[in-house]
């Protein structure tokens, strides 16, 4: 297998790497979405193209063709140099390319433009205390009165809801039909009246997740994606979107590549963690890992390149290992600080910030956000492999 570029593609590296030596300072060091340096990187790599690329400048975008293996290199360069690859998130990373597919001429040149420069932040309304992995079960309700919809009902961990100008949500507006038929998909304002936000602290200590509660909220009937009741095929498009930004293997060897400086940098009794024998086989093991899974994601891409549709499988498996083999990186800088790894918030002996203890918190809650890990073993095992389906309990 030739897994080398041609020289064409080669200068295109040598470019992106020439951009980030010398753009690296205008790189934002904060994760508010809202902050000016964080726009202001953002509407430099659109026009760079590094982000955004294949989107059509009428929307927002470079308006670049589409050329899978330069979409690659960016990505793996960015991981490498450790700088931002710009705003991503449910706006951009999901709701965008939704819809480029499946949204009206109206919808893409009102929702677009702005979701891509960071001028409005999105939330997503899918899970509801009822209705988790089981999304199908959900039981929020928009009925159509006159050219408005009315909803009604409540969603639970909803990132970034308390941030957020508007939202994606799925409704059942046909509460009779079969329960994966009948849903719709809706965009509304959260500025909309009739919507309470209540934060949910996580582990972290931080409002990452909210509920939601609906009062006879009023949505004009244009503000629906899809045809009414094909809801359940738009949110899998989204679903899809959402696995392949869940766990980006140019991520992971990127923190990887920090965890190995790390061990060379702290000590036990003046020796390197590095050198200890311990230390050195769990590293070993991760990297195995991470080697696994960066070529899986070139076989992925050979598909892309190949044309070939069957990607779903795929993603699941990429969102199944990586967000475990982040967690596991984060787990072993944890035990590398030793007492220091316990160090959290406005510790003094906080270490990179305490990015290593954080992370280690938020991937624990990614291996069950985005379908837990038993949902993606299940659907791999049936779907991926042709094994017999789980048991399914008895109904009366």
């Amino acid at each position: 297998m030739d897994l080398s570029f041609s020289r064409e593609y080669e200068q295109f590296r040598r470019g992106i790497r020439a951009f980030l030596e010398s753009h690296r300072h205008l790189a934002p060091n904060t994760t508010e979405l809202r902050h000016k340096s964080v726009l202001e990187w953002q509407r430099l790599l659109i026009d760079k193209g590094f982000t955004a690329r294949t989107i059509p400048r009428e929307y927002g975008g470079a308006g670049l063709p589409t050329d899978i293996l330069k979409s690659y290199m960016i990505g793996e360069e960015f991981a490498r140099a450790r700088i931002s690859t710009g705003l991503g998130g449910q706006g951009i990373s999901m709701l965008v390319p939704t819809l480029l597919e499946l949204g009206t001429e109206e919808q893409k040149q009102q929702f677009i433009p702005p979701t891509l420069s960071g001028e409005m932040i999105w939330c997503q309304g899918y899970s509801e205390p009822g209705a988790g992995s089981d999304l199908a079960s959900l039981r929020t309700s928009a009925v159509l009165d006159g050219d408005e919809w009315v909803v009604n009902g409540q969603k639970i961990w909803t990132s970034t809801a308390h941030l957020a100008d508007w939202i994606f949500c799925l409704v059942r507006t046909e509460p009779d039909a079969p329960k994966h038929r009948g849903i719709s998909f809706l965009l509304f304002s959260m500025k909309t009246p009739g919507i309470e936000v209540r934060p949910l602290v996580d582990m972290t200590m931080n409002r990452n997740f909210n509920e939601v509660f609906f009062t006879d909220v009023r949505v004009p009937k244009d503000q629906i994606v899809g045809r009414r009741g094909d809801g359940w095929m738009v949110a899998n498009t989204i679903l899809k979107n959402e696995r392949d930004s869940l766990a980006d293997p140019n991520q992971a060897q990127a923190r990887l590549n920090g965890l190995v400086e790390l061990m060379r940098t702290e000590t036990i009794d003046g020796v390197r963690i590095i050198d200890k024998p311990e230390f050195c086989d769990r590293l070993m093991r991760l990297q195995g890992r991470a080697l696994a899974n960066r070529f899986n994601d070139l076989r992925n891409l050979s598909n892309r390149l190949r044309g070939s549709t069957d990607g779903a499988l795929a993603q699941m498996i990429v969102k199944l290992q990586g967000t475990e083999l982040r967690h596991d990186i984060e787990g072993l800088a944890i035990d590398v600080m030793g007492e220091t790894g316990l160090a959290y918030g406005s510790n003094p002996y906080l270490r990179d910030k305490g990015s290593w203890q954080f992370q280690y918190m938020f991937y624990l809650g990614l291996i069950i956000g985005g379908g837990t890990s038993q949902i993606q073993k299940n659907i791999i095992s049936e779907r991926g492999l042709g094994m017999p389906r789980e048991p399914r309990p008895q109904t009366a």
